[in-house]
């Protein structure tokens, strides 16, 4: 099949190397030059792993093409999807000015009936207006040809995305028509093979998973911060909480790590704009308000810990950063934990030394060269002249550090773990002061 794809971001470089990868011919087109050259030579943008590979690979079997010329695009593909940023509007809204812009772009140059696919985050309600801009498009025209426009809402966990796309846990396709729901089943049918997790629902209720689905795991997220805020003010330790109540199978085991908070292009995004939708729908969505209130404070929580430890004296000190991502297996750092936490260190004279496995180019695109920051090429190096360590990403390579060699190194052997990797035991057999989020039980060596 012929699927042309807007859009050369992360959904977007995702779904057409999926796609591609399973035998189809993919177009993904992109107003950036500058990107789509560095595709063309094989320079794929974002770390996702496996990502780069998969790129190469079909585009040297000529399944894979990238191109800025979007009248080439509308004309390639049956399968016309949308998967453009909707960054957060002044109000946290959705912004779908790029959306509608592809929207218009395919009714100015279609000329035979199309299925138009809305791939990116978009509220209830953008199919109607997506309809709408490619209708008035054609009309202009003089033009009359039939087209669908179907959502169907991406669940792409970062760092895992390629495991997510070629092994779906559901395909979400929001269709009005059976004849546009049928032949997304036919295009999605090589990851459908097992059994059917094609899930078909009108469009508007596909709008609104996506957003649930997000939401529903933000606040679970900010739940167990919530509950690991009091464990520390009652003396128990979330931890062992957390293995409690994830052992009852109605609640399990996943999002409920508690942390010094989500971060990244989707849950804070989706989180806010799901409550301006609610309140644009006159209804007081008070819970979407308290896990962003929730989340927030809790990125605040290890600076708090921090500038406790040291009396509010920070100025001239130097913390070493393991861990820039908002999570592991990414170089994503948007909304991460890591800006916040830098930032407030710096307002108070602070210094940062940070390592990062995958981060470092992102951190030094965002904050460029400054005197209060070292990258550094590898965690141990990070350690070399730091007051504390503070661990801010779970990659497995901080998982089992050398304890006795940051005792040894750290001017003052004191780690502040916002990810809860740590045995509070083994710190102290170490003589290490441990902070960690939600464990209020002092352990002694």
């Amino acid at each position: 099949m012929k699927v042309t794809i807007y859009g050369s971001g992360y959904v977007g470089l995702v779904t057409g190397a999926c796609l591609a990868q399973v035998g189809n011919n993919v177009l993904c087109v992109d107003i950036d030059a500058a990107k789509v050259d560095a595709l063309k030579r094989g320079q794929v943008p974002i770390f996702e792993p496996g990502l780069a590979e998969m790129v190469a690979e079909n585009m040297a079997a000529g399944r894979l093409r990238f191109t800025t010329d979007a009248a080439e695009g509308t004309r390639f593909g049956l399968f016309q999807f949308i998967a453009v940023g909707t960054p957060p509007d002044e109000d946290g809204s959705a912004d779908l000015q790029h959306v509608l812009a592809v929207a218009r772009s395919i009714g100015e140059h279609m000329d035979r009936p199309k299925v138009i696919i809305d791939k990116s985050t978009v509220p209830v309600g953008t199919a109607d207006r997506v309809r709408e801009a490619v209708a008035a498009a054609l009309s202009k025209r003089g033009a009359e040809l039939e087209f669908d426009v179907v959502s169907n809402p991406e669940f792409l966990k970062e760092g895992d995305a390629i495991n997510d796309f070629m092994r779906p846990a559901r395909i979400v396709v929001g269709a009005d028509t059976e004849h546009s729901a049928e032949q997304l089943r036919a295009l999605y049918a090589p990851f459908n093979r097992n059994h059917d997790r094609l899930i078909h629902m009108d469009v508007r209720s596909a709008e609104l998973t996506k957003y649930a689905a997000n939401a529903m795991l933000a606040t679970k997220i900010s739940f167990m911060n919530e509950l690991a805020g009091l464990a520390e003010r009652l003396g128990a330790d979330i931890e062992q909480v957390r293995i409690g109540i994830g052992s009852d199978p109605r609640i399990g085991y996943h999002f409920i790590y508690p942390g010094c908070g989500y971060g990244g292009s989707c849950f804070p995004k989706d989180v806010k704009a799901l409550e301006r939708t609610a309140r644009q729908a006159d209804y007081p969505a008070e819970l979407l308000q308290a896990v962003e209130r929730v989340n927030d404070r809790q990125k605040q929580v290890l600076f708090e810990k921090i500038s406790t430890h040291y009396q509010g004296q920070l100025r001239g000190r130097t913390f070493a950063l393991w861990g820039l991502a908002f999570k592991p297996n990414t170089d994503d750092m948007r909304e991460a934990p890591s800006r916040n936490l830098m930032e407030s260190l710096w307002d108070a004279g602070a210094h940062v030394r940070a390592f990062d496995p995958e981060a470092m180019q992102e951190a030094q695109r965002i904050y460029g060269e400054r005197d209060d920051l070292t990258l550094c090429d590898a965690p141990e190096a990070v350690l070399e002249g730091a007051d504390a360590l503070v661990v801010l990403t779970e990659w497995n390579q901080f998982r089992s550090p050398d304890f006795e060699f940051i005792q040894s190194t750290l001017k003052q052997p004191v780690i502040f773990d916002g990810r809860n990797l740590y045995d509070p035991d083994v710190l102290a057999a170490h003589q290490i002061a441990y902070y960690a989020i939600g464990r209020g039980i002092r352990r002694t060596a």
